[in-house]
């Protein structure tokens, strides 16, 4: 993967071939932002990156023998290290699951923790990065490099370490030269000190809604205002903004229209019908749209307090949102955030869909009208 594979991040790209450039690169690297920033997909780049044989213009060649080993993931220098579960006898290792591993970064490497619980089936069981692990890694940065100028650890998610991380600590601290740890973390609380202050943090910061956009119009070939609804959805998480495309309804605008007039009224076989042609959407497109309303709310929120300059919406939800927060005040706005984030929690836990939207069409009806 070249740095031109990713996503925005042009500042980050730049300090880290910067720090190649002149030779100021710390043995030790933490990644740090939030899911769907593209924090692994930097981090793999970065390591073809440093053992390209023909860097040019920032960025590797993409041809070399190194680079297309890189690409593939097979590079006998890079090696990766990475949430798994016991599903044998013996403790698990990352090396255990590094078909899985190649094949999910193969179809996204902006997967989520969920996403890579799906490909192992692990279903609700919790991953872990084990003591046994950290004795593997320890073992192959003992080796020479084979044929790269740096052996390379990758390590996905730290948080999952524990305590298991001081194992790692010594060489962490004293590596054999040439040697590189990059860790990419979503949650710095989680994360043992001792690590982080055995590390140079690199901030990651979420994409952009132009990034996300353009990347969509260019590589999924929707149209700019599609791409932009969703992007302004997915608060800077192109994994997000992937599964969002996935789902059907995308915007929800006319469906929140809709419903917000039919309970202003209210008209009770309207709602009803609107009711009825919501609830049978999936459970996943209902929790889409219930985010949705609790997004719009917020910009309401926004226009309410006339701070209309930092507020995202599309053309389409301009106007609707401007009118709407009219209706909002000090006291119904956060009632009715808290019903329908209320409304979200108890879809999760599998409430019938009828049910509760028609209740929730009543509660809403009596807060916006009062």
């Amino acid at each position: 993967m070249k740095f031109a594979d990713i996503i925005g991040q042009e500042k980050v790209k730049k300090q880290l071939t910067k720090s190649v450039e002149n030779k100021k690169l710390s043995h030790a690297l933490m990644f740090l932002g939030s899911e769907g920033n593209g924090a692994l997909a930097l981090a793999i780049a970065f390591a073809q990156y440093i053992n390209c044989e023909n860097k040019t213009n920032g960025d590797s060649c993409g041809e070399c023998p190194s680079c297309n080993k890189s690409s593939k993931y097979i590079h006998p220098d890079i090696h990766f290290s990475y949430p798994v579960i016991k599903k044998e006898t013996k403790p698990p290792i990352s090396l255990d699951y590094i078909k899985e591993w190649r094949k999910a970064l193969t179809e996204d490497p902006y997967l989520s923790y969920i996403d890579w619980l799906n490909y192992m089936n692990f279903e609700n069981k919790q991953a872990n990065i084990t003591i046994d692990e950290c004795h593997s890694i320890i073992k192959t940065l003992s080796l020479k490099a084979f044929e790269g100028n740096y052996k390379v650890v990758i390590m996905w998610l730290p948080e999952f370490l524990g305590k298991n991380g001081n194992t790692l600590l010594k060489i962490i601290e004293e590596p054999s030269p040439n040697t590189l740890f990059i860790f990419v973390a979503y949650d710095r609380e989680s994360i043992l000190n001792t690590i982080l202050s055995r590390t140079q943090i690199i901030p990651v910061p979420k994409l952009s809604v132009t990034d996300i956009t353009n990347k969509l119009i260019s590589g999924h070939n929707l149209t700019e205002d599609v791409a932009n609804a969703i992007g302004l959805l997915t608060d800077g998480n192109y994994n997000e903004a992937l599964r969002l495309m996935d789902s059907g309804d995308i915007t929800h605008f006319e469906s929140f229209a809709k419903w917000m007039r039919s309970c202003w009224n209210p008209d009770m076989v309207e709602v009803y019908n609107w009711v009825s042609d919501n609830a049978d959407k999936g459970r996943e497109n209902i929790k889409d749209f219930l985010l949705y309303a609790l997004r719009l709310l917020r910009e309401c929120a926004l226009f309410g307090f006339g701070l209309q300059k930092i507020s995202k919406v599309s053309e389409k939800e301009n106007e609707f949102v401007f009118k709407f927060s009219k209706r909002l005040n000090g006291q119904n706005l956060p009632k009715l955030y808290e019903i329908i984030n209320q409304a979200y929690y108890h879809i999760e836990r599998n409430a019938n869909p009828k049910i509760l939207f028609f209740d929730l069409s009543l509660q809403v009806h009596q807060l916006i009208k009062n």
